[in-house]
């Protein structure tokens, strides 16, 4: 029962997958059989059961059809068979057509071929055409490219070599010839680098020989920039000159000149006017740098341009051994200094990046101190105030037109200030040879007049003034001598030279007219003063001269305030001025009067000696000639001479020497009495000396120079007077009883002194006749005299041993 069950159970599913398999795709025939496999046990072999179930009812249903259609079929052979004759006569008649077919049609076969080959051909001939023009621009570029090369036009060949790699040689790069091309091209790229390089090195060369030029011409325009102001500058400087006294003015006529001059310079030079473009040809930095930018190695081209540059520049920087001997070398040096420094400015305005101002400004600084070296050694060797100045000139116009060009040079200005120092050291040296010339031919006389011709000459070249003296007639006399006109034109001469120095510096007229002031005071208080010491000093000025320079440099000392006024009219800049700085003349001539009067008093007294030295005394006579010596009459009268000459000086100084000679003739007397080798003195020989003091006294009291009071000049012979009026009248009892006294008699008298003079005048030996009277008619005089010098002696110890 079950097995029925389960069999009514799988039939209607085996019938279900058997149409399945019979309708579906081959495709999912798989799956179907699975099911199969997969459903209950013992499904398979039914399945197989009703398979071939299916199939015998199949094969009666293909056996029906085929029965019921076998007589059609047997109709269509018999059908066949009818027809095979007529296919075959078809079959040959075909043939035969075919024969005569191909026979008729092998000619058109062979001009088919010729048409086809020929329509290869012109597919061909339109291949090649097409791959020429495609050719013919990249052949036709690098022709151009080679021509461009032969005209060594570089820039424009580099453009091409572009395009070529970038635009046509893509459109042929399947070829050889393209490939070939392509391997030349760095080799064309690295001649253009040496061509140009060269080019480079060639105007680098070029450039360094004519720096010079370049540098020439940019001061020269420099220069005519400033050539307008200072012109306008000295015509305005005229009119501060029109006030000053005594002609200190600045000569209009010069200036009036000079401003013409300066205006026709620059009409000629405005006809011309030539840049550094007009100069150097700059298309070979040009070239290079625009190559170098195509081909990717600007760097190594501006590296390579500064080096060489900065080489060029020491070279530049290196002066000349004999730099310094004229102010050619000077200017050489400048001007290609100047054009190197405008070429590179010109470079850097022109160029982007090939040279920067940073290394500009490092390259000028290095230059700058270089060139301040070069100027600070070798401008020391320079001795000629002349060369000084011009040199001076040069570093401005130097200055002005480098800092035209946007350099500093603040550095080079303040180098003009050491510069100035050592100008005014070779002005003051010139002038000690003026002032020694001056000097030397000068008579030391006052100045003779003889009409108002002359006397406006004198005038107008010192500024002198004395109503009393315009008051005189002529002939008349200045008191000065022929040099303190001299001295006080090259005084101002000086200041004109000074300031010439001072100008272009850019600096104030406060400043100038402090630069001006201490010059001169240097000119005053080292130059002139030294020249006036030597003077003084010279063996063969006398008296006379030594009283002609006391005069002479009181009236220089006067004159010094208009020197003052003439500086103050020349920088326009008042004496009132809180840092204006005063002149030294009150000083200067005061430490030479100083010295002149010390060197009168000085040979003065050396006149004196040599008088004294002609003395003859017989210091053994017993009775004096009665009147005083000739020698010391002719002192006397020498004197009275000389001390006229003094009235001319002011009064202490002729009080002071006439006191001096005095002091000194009473002291020359008085050592002649205490010499020690004068052994023996008569009381004729004492007698005799004091008729030579009673001279000397009359002389003092007869007033040889005015201005003493009462008996002053006298008492520079007081202690001669006393010592002489003690041996004169024998008062020794008074002199010993009184000595040390305010009050004593011979208060002068110094007891070594007398002690001294008694010890000569004592009896030692019979050969002594000074006292022989008083042996034979009083002995007890003789010891009243060694008494008087025992007391002497005593008083002399007593005094040593206090001391």
């Amino acid at each position: 029962m079950a097995e029925n069950g389960e069999g009514l159970g799988t039939v209607p599913e085996h019938e279900r997958i058997l149409q399945e398999i019979e309708s579906t795709d081959t495709a999912c025939v798989g799956p179907t059989l699975r099911s199969v496999y997969d459903d209950q046990p013992n499904a398979h072999k039914k399945f197989m059961e009703k398979l071939d179930a299916c199939i015998r009812n199949h094969d009666k249903e293909i056996e029906k059809m085929c029965n019921f259609h076998h007589q059609g079929f047997v109709d269509a052979i018999t059908e066949l068979l009818k027809v095979r004759t007529d296919a075959e006569k078809l079959k040959v008649q075909v043939t035969d057509t075919n024969r005569k077919f191909q026979d008729a049609g092998k000619e058109v076969i062979v001009q088919t071929e010729d048409i086809i080959r020929c329509r290869i051909q012109q597919r061909n001939i339109t291949t090649v055409v097409e791959k020429l023009q495609l050719c013919l621009p990249v052949l036709e570029m690098y022709s151009k490219l080679k021509e461009q090369m032969s005209a060594k036009r570089y820039y424009s060949a580099l453009k091409t070599m572009e395009q070529l790699e970038n635009v046509y040689f893509p459109r042929v790069s399947q070829y050889r010839f393209c490939q070939l091309m392509i391997e030349n091209l760095p080799k064309l790229r690295e001649d253009i680098k040496e061509i140009s390089m060269s080019d480079l090195k060639d105007f680098l060369e070029s450039i360094r020989k004519h720096s010079d030029k370049i540098g020439e011409t940019a001061m020269k325009q420099a220069q005519q920039q400033k050539t307008f102001s200072v012109a306008l500058q000295k015509q305005n400087r005229v009119q501060f000159g029109k006030n000053i006294h005594f002609n200190d003015r600045i000569p209009e006529e010069r200036n009036e000149v000079e401003l013409k001059r300066a205006f026709e310079e620059e009409d000629e030079n405005e006809e011309e006017v030539l840049t550094v473009q007009d100069l150097v040809d700059f298309s070979p930095v040009y070239r290079c740098l625009h190559i170098y930018s195509v081909l990717g190695d600007e760097e190594t081209f501006e590296n390579y341009y500064r080096k060489q540059r900065k080489k060029q520049a020491r070279l530049v920087l290196q002066p000349q051994s004999n730099m310094h001997e004229t102010v050619d070398g000077y200017r050489r040096y400048f001007t290609q200094i100047v054009g190197f420094f405008v070429v590179e400015d010109h470079i850097l305005h022109v160029t982007q990046g090939l040279v920067t101002r940073a290394y500009t400004d490092e390259l000028w600084n290095m230059a700058l101190s270089k060139i301040i070296a070069v100027l600070r050694a070798h401008s020391s060797y320079c001795t000629d105030p002349d060369l000084v100045l011009e040199l001076k000139n040069l570093i401005v116009l130097f200055a002005d037109t480098l800092q035209g060009y946007g350099f500093p040079v603040n550095r080079l200005f303040d180098l003009l200030f050491e510069i100035r120092d050592q100008y005014n050291e070779t002005l003051l040296k010139k002038w000690t040879g003026v002032f020694r010339d001056i000097f030397e031919e000068d008579n030391y006389s006052p100045i003779p007049i003889v009409n108002e011709e002359e006397y406006k000459v004198v005038i107008s070249k010192f500024p002198f003034q004395d109503p009393d003296l315009e008051k005189q007639s002529f002939p008349k006399k200045f008191p000065m001598s022929q040099s303190v006109p001299h001295i006080y034109i090259q005084v101002k001469e000086f200041i004109y030279a000074s300031l010439k120095f001072s100008e272009s510096l850019h600096r104030s007229s406060t400043e100038i007219d402090d630069m001006l002031r201490k010059s001169t005071n240097l000119l005053l208080t080292r130059t002139l003063s030294s020249c006036l010491l030597n003077l003084i000093r010279k063996p063969h000025i006398g008296l006379t001269e030594l009283v002609q320079i006391i005069i002479n440099t009181t009236h220089l000392e006067q004159a010094c305030r208009y020197l003052e006024d003439f500086i103050t009219n020349i920088t326009n800049i008042s004496q009132e001025t809180v840092h204006t700085t005063r002149l030294y003349g009150l000083s200067t001539f005061k430490d030479a009067r100083h010295a002149a009067e010390g060197e009168i008093y000085t040979k003065l007294n050396q006149k004196i000696d040599e008088f004294v030295q002609l003395a003859d005394y017989d210091w053994t006579m017993s009775e004096p000639d009665g009147r005083a010596s000739g020698y010391l009459m002719d002192l006397i009268n020498f004197l009275r001479s000389i001390f006229q000459v003094f009235t001319h000086l002011p009064g202490k100084v002729a009080q002071t020497a006439c006191m001096s000679a005095c002091q000194h003739l009473s002291t020359s007397l008085m050592q002649m009495l205490l010499d020690s080798e004068l052994k023996q003195i008569s009381m004729g020989a004492v007698q005799q000396f004091n008729l030579d003091v009673i001279q000397c006294e009359l002389f003092a009291s007869s007033e040889p120079v005015p201005g003493f009071q009462g008996d002053t000049l006298q008492l520079a012979f007081i202690d001669l007077r006393q010592l002489l009026d003690l041996f004169m009248v024998w008062d020794w009892s008074t002199y010993l009883a009184d000595y040390g006294q305010p009050a004593s008699k011979y208060l002068r008298v110094n007891p070594n002194t007398a002690l001294t003079l008694l010890e000569k005048m004592k009896d030692t030996s019979k050969k002594n006749n000074i006292f022989a009277q008083f042996r034979k008619n009083d002995r007890d005089k003789q010891k009243l005299i060694e008494t008087v010098v025992k007391q002497l002696r005593s008083l002399v110890n007593g005094m040593s041993q206090h001391t």
